[in-house]
């Protein structure tokens, strides 16, 4: 199988180590991947903050750039749903016909990596080893959005070594919401305070998520705090094996 990979504009720019990760696991499960250096941003910053003209044009780049791609994996829910769920009314805006139909054969080849993992790929056990207590934040959109269920469970729970922690009052919002956070920064700094004492009180090592963004909002309490726990994207515990352990950014 060939699938493009959209690293996305924050995991390219603050958390690289993740895209390096989805690199190393999908090639080990015999995925051929391309990458168009000519990416940028999926717009959805630009479409939250009423900078339409700017959502058009990146929205329109997405689906030119990939309009050819077997599939496009994508490390980050958000960026997903803002494909699936923001792309079909900027469209027709456009109001550009051949526009539409080029975005309408897209968008069922569009994969967050849990989906392409077990939808596409049909496995489960992706031959991880981790070996520590994790917890799991069930980001906004991968809940509410994409409805991803258990796929990030059913996958974490067939990597060798990794104890898995139960996360209290898992589908509260971590308060970043991009934008949101520096909008309404003591909303969300609320918010962020009593998610942050469910995550701590599981006792766990590290803190997983689908979304980087939600784990720099996490991290960066955690690091405040002194807590002594540590954030890591969904993709670097599937990544990791005993040969080579995940990249950790301490």
């Amino acid at each position: 199988m060939r699938a493009s990979l959209f690293i996305t504009c924050y995991n390219d720019t603050l958390y690289p180590e993740t895209g390096r990760a989805v690199v190393r696991l999908l090639e080990r499960l015999g995925v051929e991947l391309d990458f168009h250096p000519k990416q940028t941003c999926c717009g959805q910053m630009h479409a939250n903050t009423g900078f339409r003209g700017e959502a058009f044009s990146q929205a329109k780049r997405f689906i030119r750039l990939y309009q050819d791609a077997e599939t496009v994996v994508i490390p980050s829910s958000s960026c997903v749903a803002m494909i699936r769920d923001q792309y079909p009314g900027l469209v027709e805006e456009l109001g550009n016909e051949a526009l539409r139909k080029e975005f309408e054969a897209l968008v069922p080849r569009v994969f967050e990596l849990s989906e392409f993992l077990i939808d596409r790929l049909h496995v489960e056990d992706v031959g991880a080893y981790f070996p520590h207590r994790v917890t799991y934040h069930a980001s906004c959109h991968g809940v509410r959005a994409l409805h991803l269920g258990e796929r990030p469970w059913r996958l974490m729970s067939r990597v060798r070594g990794l104890d898995l922690v139960h996360l209290n009052n898992i589908d509260r919002c971590c308060g970043f919401g991009g934008t949101f956070s520096v909008k309404n920064a003591e909303v969300s700094s609320a918010m962020l305070a009593v998610k942050l004492q469910d995550v701590i009180a599981t006792g766990a090592e590290f803190c997983t998520a689908l979304d980087n963004s939600c784990l720099m909002h996490l991290g960066g309490a955690m690091h405040r705090q002194y807590a002594g726990m540590k954030t890591i994207h969904l993709a670097q515990i599937l990544a990791s094996t005993e040969g080579s352990p995940a990249e950790v950014t301490v």
